[in-house]
């Protein structure tokens, strides 16, 4: 495996930094190619200056870089960021790069095809590995920050505005193939009472607790958020009004034999549950207006019930 590393220094009689680095570097590799290829390297690293999707990212790059060495695929992964995605079909002759700025390891790619790479091709990948280096990083950066705008600070799961833009994502996905989509609205009994008789800290335990133990209930495909106070939603895709039900009161079993161990307190907490599966034609609001007033109905029929949507 070799290693692209890239270097940020202070400026220095005009020297370029960082983002102008890339570009510096970029006219010096554009200017080693062929006047026939150098327009296309020009096009790639135009081409990757246009998205901070990392997806995108990455296939753009793969696609301008089959134009100049022809592969069968690339995979990219970032062990540190649980990524990995991959274009194209793997084979068994590969080139592996590990990207380093400064000491910061942003990736490896890996290039793979049925026949053995040349020396002169491996010259060339390296070279075409400047101009993806700083796009990645910045769509890595721009990544971190979605990450962070649609998690629940406390929890550590999905918040509301990732449950909105979610919900709706999910509606066409399901109205366009035909897949069914169910959802699981939730409430901890009671929770006023802790807050009340123990403090917010011993709340937020228990809160943190809660999301813990569904987290480790659900399917690796179902998604839960923490819609507001002790409030939390769970999306399922692919599973209908039954499944989710299952689900449901598996659910408000398993928190109610829960203890919670909070600052050498024990509590035993319950949850009623609301369950809805999507209707034809209906939008995210009813949706989950529906799964809620079913929620709401457990609590009004005595708490740690499960109820389903009408």
């Amino acid at each position: 495996m070799t290693i692209i590393h890239m270097q940020e220094r202070q400026p220095k009689q005009g020297t370029p930094v960082g983002d102008a680095a890339m570009t510096n570097q970029a006219q010096v590799v554009a200017s080693s190619f062929k006047d026939d290829t150098q327009q296309a390297f020009y096009k790639l690293t135009y081409d990757l200056q246009t998205t901070l999707d990392l997806q995108q990212l990455l296939e753009i790059f793969y696609k301008h870089t089959c134009q100049f060495v022809p592969c069968d695929s690339l995979t990219y992964f970032n062990e540190a960021r649980e990524i990995k995605t991959a274009f194209g079909t793997q084979e068994k002759h590969k080139c592996s790069y590990r990207l380093v700025i400064k000491e910061e390891s942003i990736g490896q790619l890996i290039f793979s095809r049925a026949r053995k790479f040349k020396a002169e091709e491996t010259t060339i990948l390296e070279s075409l590995l400047v101009s993806i280096v700083y796009p990645l990083r910045n769509a890595l950066l721009y990544e971190s920050a979605l990450t962070s705008a649609m998690n629940d600070p406390l929890t550590g799961i999905l918040n509301r505005a990732a449950m909105d833009t979610t919900l709706k994502q999910e509606i066409k996905h399901s109205e366009r193939h035909g897949s069914p989509l169910s959802m699981i609205v939730f409430d901890i009994d009671h929770f006023k009472k802790i807050n009340d008789n123990y403090g917010h800290s011993i709340g937020d335990c228990v809160l943190k607790m809660l999301a813990n133990e569904i987290s480790d209930t659900i399917r690796e495909s179902d998604m839960c958020f923490r819609y507001g106070g002790e409030e939390f939603t769970i999306l399922l895709k692919n599973a209908n009004l039954d499944g989710a039900t299952l689900l449901a009161e598996r659910i408000r079993m398993k928190i109610a034999k829960l203890v919670c161990y909070c600052e050498d307190i024990e509590l035993n907490i319950q949850v009623s549950l609301g369950v809805a599966s999507l209707n034809k034609g209906e939008d995210h609001r009813a949706f989950f207006d529906r799964c809620d007033k079913a929620m709401y109905n457990a609590k009004q029929s005595g708490r740690n019930q499960v109820k389903i949507a009408k």
